[in-house]
Parts: C-alpha cells; sequence; structure tokens
C-alpha cells in the first residue's frame, strides 16, 4: 500500500542521518516528534529534499510551502507503533474519537482511570489447546461507555446437588453461584444484590508474565493490565462487607505494580500483609535456568477497613525447636526446680547411661536417630521441656526478675493478676515447649504463629485436586483452606472472580461457605462445574479427608445471558473470509455496532478488507460491535430483540428481588 511504502521511504530517509538513528538502527521517535515540533531546520531540510516527503507533508499557502507539522507526528506516531495492512485498513475506515485521533493511538500509562474498561476475556478448548485471541484487549474510551455496566440479565440456569443436574424452581440468599461471562460486568450485576455482603475476596488473576501458556491472553502492556485490574478492583471494594478482605495472589512480573494499585484503592492503612508463598524446589528443570531460580509466588493482602477487621490467630506445624533443651526437674518449692540437657534426659528414658552406649548399639545410624529421638522425647514431655529466653519488650517489673533469678541462681516465680505464674532463670525467662502446641487439621503438633513466609504447603500433587486438571496457574486446596479460615466462619460468603478450574468455591463448600464463583472460559472436562459436581458427591482429594468431607450441598449455574457476545462467538470460530462476510451482512441489520462505525465506508472499502488476513479480519469486526451491548441489560428484560425465556426472565428478577 501507498501509505507502507511512504513510511519506508521516510524510514530511509531518518536512517541516513545520526541525529535520528542510533549505532544500533534504532530511529529516535522521540527525537524526531521533538524536531518537528520546533520546526527544526535539520529535519525540514531533509523532507523537504525528498519529493514524496515534500508532497505529503507539505502544503502551498500562497506560493509558500509550510510544513504540516501535526500531520507529520501523527503518522510517525502511528505508523511506528502499528504498522501493517491492518492498521491501515482501520485508519481508511476511519474508528477514530471525538478529538479526531485514532483509538490505536490511545497509549496512556495511568494508574487512576475510573472510566474506562480494559476487556480481557478469551478461552481454551475441552482439550486445554491455545486458541486465537481477537478482542480481548480492547480499551474503550469514556465516550463509549454508557449501558456497559448496568446489571444484566442471567440465562441458563441450573441446580447441581447429589441427584445431579435440575431445572431451578427458586433461588434462595443461601445459594452458591457459578457464573459464566465478563467478569466485570459480572460484578457490576452483583453489586446490586451483594454490595457490602462478602467477607473473603480471593483472586488469582493473569499474571501477564508473556509467556502464553494459558488460554487466555497473558501479554499486556502495564496500562491495559492495570486498568483491567483497577476496573474489577474498584467494583469488588464495594462488594466486600466492612470486616471484609481481600487476598490478591501474583508472581513478581506485576507485584509492585498491582501493590501500587491495592493502596491507591483500599488505602495503605488498609494494607495487611505481602505474603510469599513458596511454590517449588530448585530442582528438576528449573535447575538448567541461569541464575536465581523462581521459587516463590505473592499475595497482597488488604482488608476493606483494617479498624474492623477482625483478625484470627493461624498456626502451623513446625519441625523441633533446637533452642528447647532443656528438661525441667520439678520439686514443690520452684527455687528447687532442677535442669537437666534435654540430650541426658532422653538416653535416661531409653535405658542408657550414657551416649557412647547409644552409639554401640545403633552405630553410625545413631547421629540421624538422636535429632529424631530427641524431637519426639520433647513432643512427649513438652510440660517439662523449657528454653531460656529473653523476652520481647520485657518490663520493668520482669527485667528486675530477670536480674534477680541470676544473682540467686534459682528459679524464681511471678504469679500474675489471673492466677498465672512466668518463670526466670539464669537471667532469662522460662519458655514451656507446651506453649507451643496446637490442634492443626485435628492433629495436635508443636507450631508457630502464621508468618508473612508460606513455606508449610506443599504444591506437588496437586495436579488432580478435584478431580480436574489445569496445566498453570492451578493453587492447592491447602492454601485456600488456610485463607478462607483465618478470615471467614461458617456461612459467610466467599467471592472469587477468576475462578479458572474452581479451587476457591471447591474448598468455600467443604468448608460450608457461602460462595460466588465468576469465569469467563469454558474449561471441558475441567471447569469448576465439573469440579464442583465431584465435591458434592463426596470428592477425597485435596482437603477432603482433613475436614472429613462426605458430600452434600448445591450450587446454582447461570450466564450472562448473550446479546452481541453472540456475534462475537459466531467471529471467531468463523474459519473462512465467506463466513465473516455473511456474519457481517448479519451485523449491519442490528442496532448493535460501535456508533462510530460507517457502514458505507466499510462497505465501500471490501476491496481493503479482502486484504487482511482472517485474523485481522475477526479483530475488525469485533471492533466494530457495542461493547456496551455484549450482553443483554436488565432493563431490556422483556426486549423482543433479545428472546429471553419467561424461566430466565422469572429467574433473574428472582435474583435481583424484583417484581414485575
Amino acid at each position: 500500500m501507498d501509505t507502507l511504502n511512504l513510511y519506508h521511504e521516510l524510514e530511509k530517509l531518518l536512517r541516513m542521518n545520526s541525529r535520528y538513528c542510533m549505532d544500533d538502527g534504532t530511529l529516535l521517535k522521540n527525537q524526531i516528534v521533538e524536531d518537528a515540533l520546533g520546526i527544526h531546520p535539520l529535519l525540514i531540510k531533509e523532507l523537504f529534499g525528498s519529493e514524496k516527503m515534500k508532497s505529503t507533508f507539505f502544503r502551498d499557502v500562497e506560493g509558500v510551502m509550510v510544513f504540516d507539522k501535526v500531520k507529520f507526528q501523527r503518522f510517525v506516531s502511528d505508523t511506528q507503533f502499528l504498522g501493517g495492512s491492518y492498521t491501515m485498513f482501520k485508519n481508511k475506515i476511519g474508528l477514530t474519537d471525538e478529538s479526531g485521533h485514532f483509538v490505536s493511538e490511545s497509549r496512556e500509562v495511568v494508574l487512576a482511570w475510573p472510566y474506562k474498561d480494559c476487556m480481557l476475556e478469551g478461552g481454551q478448548t475441552k482439550e486445554e489447546a491455545k486458541r486465537t485471541e481477537i478482542f480481548w484487549n480492547e480499551t474503550l474510551a469514556p465516550d463509549e461507555v454508557n449501558r456497559l455496566t448496568e446489571p444484566k440479565v442471567f440465562a441458563h440456569f441450573k441446580r447441581y446437588d447429589k441427584e445431579g443436574e435440575h431445572p431451578v424452581e427458586h433461588l434462595s440468599g443461601s445459594d452458591n453461584f457459578i457464573i459464566k461471562g465478563n467478569n466485570l460486568l459480572a460484578l457490576h450485576s452483583l453489586k446490586k444484590k451483594y454490595a457490602g455482603k462478602v467477607k473473603l475476596i480471593y483472586i488469582d488473576p493473569p499474571y501477564n508474565t508473556g509467556s502464553d501458556e494459558f488460554g487466555y491472553n497473558d501479554s499486556f502492556n502495564h496500562s491495559s493490565w492495570l486498568t483491567f485490574m483497577k476496573n474489577r478492583l474498584e467494583v469488588a471494594r464495594v462488594l466486600l462487607s466492612d470486616q471484609g478482605c481481600i487476598f490478591v495472589h501474583i508472581d513478581h512480573h506485576e507485584l509492585f505494580y498491582i501493590g501500587a494499585l491495592l493502596d491507591s484503592i483500599f488505602g495503605v492503612e488498609n494494607k495487611v500483609q505481602v505474603i510469599s508463598v513458596k511454590t517449588a524446589t530448585p530442582a528438576g528443570f528449573k535447575t538448567v535456568n541461569p541464575g536465581p531460580i523462581d521459587v516463590t509466588e505473592y499475595i497482597l493482602f488488604y482488608t476493606k477497613h483494617k479498624n474492623s477487621f477482625k483478625f484470627k490467630k493461624a498456626y502451623v506445624p513446625v519441625a523441633y525447636n533446637v533452642n528447647y533443651n532443656l528438661v525441667l526437674d520439678r520439686n514443690e518449692e520452684v527455687a528447687k526446680w532442677k535442669f537437666i540437657p534435654i540430650k541426658d534426659a532422653m538416653l535416661h528414658s531409653l535405658g542408657f547411661t550414657s551416649e557412647k552406649e547409644a552409639k554401640a548399639k545403633y552405630g553410625e545410624m545413631w547421629k540421624t536417630l538422636k535429632t529424631q529421638l530427641i524431637a519426639q522425647y520433647a513432643f512427649n514431655h513438652a510440660e517439662n521441656v523449657v528454653s531460656v529466653r529473653d523476652p520481647h519488650k520485657p518490663t520493668d517489673i520482669v527485667k528486675a526478675l530477670m536480674k534477680q533469678s541470676k544473682e540467686l541462681g534459682h528459679v524464681i516465680e511471678q504469679v500474675r493478676d489471673d492466677g498465672s505464674s512466668s518463670y526466670f532463670y539464669n537471667g532469662g525467662a522460662l519458655a514451656f515447649y507446651s506453649n507451643k502446641m496446637q490442634m492443626v487439621d485435628g492433629e495436635k503438633c508443636i507450631t508457630e504463629l502464621l508468618t508473612d513466609f508460606w513455606n508449610h504447603i506443599s504444591w506437588a500433587g496437586i495436579a488432580n485436586e478435584g478431580g480436574v486438571k489445569l496445566k498453570n496457574g492451578k493453587k492447592p486446596e491447602k492454601l485456600l483452606k488456610q485463607i478462607i479460615e483465618m478470615t471467614t466462619t461458617e456461612g459467610e460468603l466467599v467471592l472469587d472472580f477468576h475462578l479458572g478450574c474452581g479451587t476457591t468455591a471447591a474448598v468455600a463448600h467443604k468448608l460450608n461457605r457461602h460462595y460466588i464463583g465468576v469465569e469467563q472460559l469454558d474449561y471441558g472436562k475441567n471447569d469448576s462445574t465439573v469440579r464442583l459436581q465431584n465435591v458434592i458427591v463426596g470428592d477425597k482429594t485435596g482437603i477432603s479427608k482433613l475436614v472429613n468431607w462426605q458430600g452434600g450441598g448445591s450450587f446454582v449455574y447461570c450466564e450472562l445471558a448473550k446479546a452481541n457476545a453472540k456475534f462475537a462467538d459466531e467471529i471467531e470460530a468463523a474459519s473462512t473470509s465467506e463466513q465473516l462476510k455473511e456474519i457481517w451482512d448479519r451485523m449491519k441489520a442490528t442496532d448493535y455496532l460501535n456508533y462510530k462505525v460507517d457502514i458505507k465506508e466499510v462497505d465501500a472499502n471490501a476491496e481493503a478488507f479482502e486484504d487482511l488476513s482472517l485474523e485481522d479480519k475477526k479483530r475488525f469486526l469485533i471492533e466494530c460491535l457495542d461493547k456496551n451491548l455484549l450482553y443483554v441489560p436488565l432493563s431490556d428484560i422483556d426486549s423482543d430483540e433479545y428472546e429471553v425465556t419467561e424461566e430466565d426472565k422469572r429467574l433473574t428478577l428472582e435474583f435481583y428481588s424484583k417484581k414485575r
């Protein structure tokens, strides 16, 4: 095309001047634009010396050739970044904003983006194969957003319980929901009923790694990705109760960006922790990579109102702490208490008078066996196993007692107001090993308080949890159990709007929490609905054994009722240009097109359209659709145009607690 030839000519011209081209051949776009706007003599001379450039970027004003710097800047900016036949076709058709700039030129990088919506959608086949993305990262300008976030109609209601799939007779406030459709629009629909009612939100959004291993598009510039997240997180905050919290699971690629975004939406004052989660060990294929090995992901933990949030203590099992190395030989008088090294106490309990006897019996095994036996002895005699330590932030009274214990050379007791006692010895405080014992998952074990480093959850063997598979991105049920139990109680509402294969919903179900899951993609036999059906009939994987899961319960499945999203599905599925032409003919007969689309211009340039690749044809047709009408607005539920069934009308109105 002429425009492409012009670009190549301009590129060739500019590369001849070191002011505009680096040694590696990279054109200095900023310098070029700056010189154009400043009418730099060198640039003007170069352009004026080329007949093609002269005829394109200069115009005759009463015999004087005047440089059109605006036209030149737009040409360089647009073509430099958006070259190719597809861009040329879009520009020819004229999809522009009100200021006359092509929509594709919008490249703002803004953290606060309150009115724009970044659409991220996509899908996988039932075999988890990748498929071509079409419009899944489209940004809508403020003037394009009018009915987008209105509540939507729901369709295809189904209830699942132990007896299988059933029609939905009625909806109740205790129903669990799995909603299929764009999660932004689903969230806005949920807002009408669930604003201020969600206790916990956990999401595992696209990491934006650029790896393209998932069925959705996972490679966007930071501004698009952050816009995508911001639109959804703002609604998420509205859905949270005042006592609620949110956990955002991410890796290092967007950690600092999403952290800044969460700070702005939820407030720095409501930030609780950035949790580091160990997900792997540096073994196998990972070790062939140069440099440090990535074995950690991150969970950003925020509350809606930190002052209203009630923190629950959580404990994790730990190995024997070697600092607990003394065994207390108690007498009636505290001052006469004696201490025995734990190794000697362990040997005595086994009938040995010395370690030499034990070595003689066990040989080379003794070194390893000794550690195990000491740990077992400490566990069995925890009430008398102690450590002498320095207390954290001791009071003046405690400091005095510690000093006195060292001077006297025996144990000193301090009786507190509640009747409990503290003990001091040799300048330190006695810490009893029994105080580290807690019940975790139904078993008594040695524990410590949960910290911001989670390395106690195994990620091995999670591939088949729930009877579904997800090659990348699946999270252990124990991880979600940890989060749900430390932030909610039975019956409270858990939301995951990046549901994937359904781990959050599955764990919430087993823990008797109310839940809503939203997912755009259909994972076929590995879908969340399949997993939850497995849970209902008594799934034995994941945390089932820990919580004695026997099955039961139910959930309701529904979808956002599609309007022009049906056209998007058809366009995506099309395999020939003829099919796309037929779809376009039907699109023209509807009110579903973007108001900026000039049908006559598109048809007049049918020949140029044919020059596009099949993928670019699809992209263009999808961009022509009005995104405000992807799904059926609740206000149009009775419109014959959308063909909403009477059953879907009834249940939708019931969902929103509306009467005719």
